[in-house]
């Protein structure tokens, strides 16, 4: 039985005025502006959690011995909480977002947070800067939860003492250039995870260990980095920080399949959601592995006619061209496909309600 977490609440004296808030959200960007509130809750060994707050959004002080800066125990989530058109507030799924967190924490021995601990903590925060979720067409309120060891020493063991915390940004499109189709580079050179490492664990070091590949990517003149796996250097994991999905047959003979969950990537949420809703608009759907060579004859031949990235941030993003080391090729016309369009409408119309929920996902704020 969890016990229930109070939270001290400290707003800010000083918020941001209405009027520099709304020219913040008329241009939001994307993770370039936070509310005027944080969520903090510290974890002790012996004493659990404990010192639950609410405070003004603020810079933290860390030591130099800060055990995260020298062993790397930190580990983050992604959310975003909707304006509705009635105006009321919902967060998308974010108990599935708790329950990663604790898998992440698992392989990180970090303490778990309670999902419902964790769901009262983006409730807060969020009921608490609620003018700042826009209103705008697709644009929400980015949530990041977060959790790092404070302990301070030079040892490598699990830390004693961690801090978890909730900031949140106002955001618009993650891609400037919209609902385009980017150009992705198949990286044979670097691996984003081997089995038995971290890859489906959502940790700072994952991403650290992408830059290079995806300044690579970015050399050969593509937007994002395609990962492969470590073994073979053949089958499709990951894009960047996303899921990928191939859209195979058109029209009434449709099946879209992702790379199956291995422990090298992440399980996203928005990847579970769209097999969901992939079904019950009728499609076929297949967890499967699937080769780079499999991808550029599929193409070749036409049976393959779409492939799109999805994640909280993007939601989903076209892909349009592929390059690597040995050949490049066009997704089909190299624009966004009819499936990936009606997916990604689907899926927005429940997050933005414009559309029923029958899943249940959208957890509206009281």
């Amino acid at each position: 039985m969890t016990t229930r977490i109070d939270f001290d609440l400290k707003p800010s004296a000083q918020p941001l005025s209405a009027a520099e808030r709304e020219a913040v959200l008329a241009d939001p960007g994307f993770g370039r502006h936070f509310t005027d509130h944080m969520v903090t809750i510290k974890w002790t060994e012996g004493r659990g959690w404990h010192d639950a707050q609410l405070q003004p959004y603020a810079p933290l002080q860390i030591d130099p011995a800060n055990m995260t800066l020298h062993y790397a125990q930190t580990i983050f989530e992604g959310l975003k909480a909707y304006r509705q058109p009635d105006g009321s507030v919902a967060t998308f799924r974010p108990d599935a977002n708790a329950r990663r967190f604790q898998r992440s924490a698992h392989r990180l021995a970090m303490p778990e947070l309670p999902v419902e601990t964790f769901v009262e903590a983006c409730d807060l925060l969020v009921s608490t800067d609620r003018e700042w979720v826009p209103s705008q067409g697709e644009q929400s309120l980015y949530l990041r939860p977060f959790m790092f060891a404070t302990e301070v020493g030079l040892g490598v063991r699990p830390s004693n003492e961690y801090l978890f915390m909730v900031i949140a940004s106002p955001a618009g499109a993650y891609f400037p250039q919209g609902v385009k189709p980017v150009s992705v580079w198949l990286s044979e050179e670097y691996v984003r995870a081997a089995p038995g490492g971290m890859g489906e664990a959502k940790t700072g070091g994952n991403y650290a260990a992408s830059l290079v590949a995806q300044a690579e990517a970015a050399a050969q003149g593509c937007d994002q980095v395609v990962w492969l796996d470590a073994l073979e250097r053949r089958y499709i994991e990951e894009m960047g920080g996303m899921n990928l999905y191939l859209v195979r047959g058109t029209g009434d003979d449709v099946t879209i399949v992702t790379p199956q969950l291995t422990g090298t990537l992440l399980p996203g949420i928005t990847r579970d959601s769209l097999l969901r809703i992939a079904e019950d608009l009728g499609y076929g759907t297949e967890e499967a592995r699937v080769s780079t060579d499999d991808w550029q004859s599929g193409d070749a031949d036409g049976t393959l006619t779409e492939v799109f990235a999805c994640g909280t941030a993007a939601v989903i993003t076209p892909v349009g061209h592929v390059k690597s080391a040995r050949a490049e090729w066009t997704v089909g016309d190299g624009e966004t496909g009819p499936v990936t369009k009606r997916l990604r409408d689907a899926l927005l119309a429940i997050q933005t309600g414009q559309a029923p929920d029958p899943y249940a996902w959208m957890h509206r704020l009281t």
